[in-house]
């Protein structure tokens, strides 16, 4: 990495007491990567998860990196796609990790999108009660969102994301360069989870994406700006509500709607991705805080309007194929909330709030409407 390279590094420091750590943002980091964790981490093992996608695109990078730091390592790849968030392959990432003698003080790391991101994460907080994790996220969702926080975890059948840990990671290195890989259409599914954190409590941020999301795909210093805000979005939400007991459920905005229609999919990436099901479920949570009285409609035409501007679907009529009745996908959204019907609702643009006890009926009413 270059000097120029070196000076367009942004740090975001995630303050958790002794699970603090840094997510370094810029590009040539995965070159860097050795160095890095060498100069953080005492461990000289790792078992470096990836998937069949990004290992012929970064593993070679990252390994020599890490041989240059001294650091010995165990590459596990796994096939790509949500279905690998699965206990078939939690199994297998486990068992590699403990070949490759990984110990306490060792290390995994996740090489790849959300999907790589969760499952590892969740073997790094299994395998021998524990070891220490670094993230090297690849797509812009996990870059933004997954990486940070420490939610882990894989799917059920039940579910989206129902089996899991908490498991904080010892570093995230997200690497700029990278996302130039991403198709347009990977590229735009993260852009859903960075517009998330400007209409949670960051209008002048959502302000900010609607003048400047040209750039932001263009690259350069606009995408590094907006993944740095981003994460320190995210960090500060998490210090504050650690296991997501209160506030840290905000981060969730869109997502309700969103696990339903991606189980309504069957997790189907040709039909929908996770970003995409965030962008029609932000949409539909405030198309539903207006039909509560709760916010103007207008709020919610200005959102869609950025999402479709920017090529992401907003409606649930943009997903492929047929989806289930409206009386499904209230299962879905029963499910992921736990039984319970709590909903992230707004009163306006960068003004989200938890909302308790959402009346049912109004909830599978909506959806009818919208699914008609």
């Amino acid at each position: 990495m270059n000097a120029t390279s070196a000076s367009a590094i942004r740090t975001v420091h995630v303050p958790l007491g002794e699970r603090a750590y840094d997510i370094l943002i810029g590009p040539g980091l995965i070159v860097r990567a050795g160095a890095e964790i060498a100069s953080r981490l005492k461990g000289r093992k790792a078992a470096v998860i990836t998937d069949e996608n990004v290992a012929p695109l970064y593993l070679k990078a990252l390994v020599a990196s890490l041989d240059e730091a001294g650091i010995a390592s165990a590459a596990v790849v796994l096939p790509a796609g949500e279905k690998t968030k699965s206990f078939e392959h939690l199994i297998t990432a486990c068992d590699k990790v403990l070949e490759a003698r990984v110990e306490r003080n060792d290390y995994v790391i996740a090489l790849g999108g959300g999907v790589i991101g969760d499952l590892s994460g969740f073997a790094a907080g299994i395998v021998r009660r524990g070891v220490r994790f670094v993230q090297v996220p690849t797509s812009l969702l996990s870059q933004v969102d997954s990486s940070v926080g420490g939610k882990t975890g894989i799917n059920s059948r039940h579910g989206k994301n129902l089996i899991g840990v908490f498991h904080q990671p010892d570093l995230v290195l997200a690497d700029t360069d990278v996302l130039n890989s991403l198709s347009a259409r990977e590229f735009r599914a993260g852009y859903a989870e960075v517009a998330k954190y400007g209409l949670i409590d960051k209008p002048d941020f959502f302000a900010w994406l609607e003048a400047n999301w040209k750039a932001v795909f263009a690259g350069g210093s606009a995408r590094i700006e907006a993944i740095a805000a981003s994460c320190q979005a995210k960090a500060d939400v998490v210090v504050a509500d650690e296991r997501e007991n209160g506030q840290r459920a905000l981060l969730n905005l869109g997502h309700t709607f969103g696990h339903a229609l991606e189980a309504a999919t069957a997790y189907d990436s040709s039909r929908l991705v996770h970003g995409e099901g965030v962008s029609i479920g932000m949409v539909l949570a405030h198309e539903f805080s207006a039909r509560m009285n709760l916010a103007s409609p207008d709020d919610a035409r200005r959102v869609e309007r950025h999402l479709k501007e920017v090529g992401l679907p907003t409606r649930m009529s943009d997903i492929p194929g047929e989806l289930p009745p409206a009386e499904t996908l209230m299962d879905a959204i029963a499910q992921d909330k736990n039984g319970k019907l709590t909903f992230i609702l707004t009163r306006g643009v960068g003004q989200s709030f938890v909302a308790d006890d959402v009346p049912a009926f109004e909830v599978i009413s909506f959806l009818q409407e919208k699914h008609a």
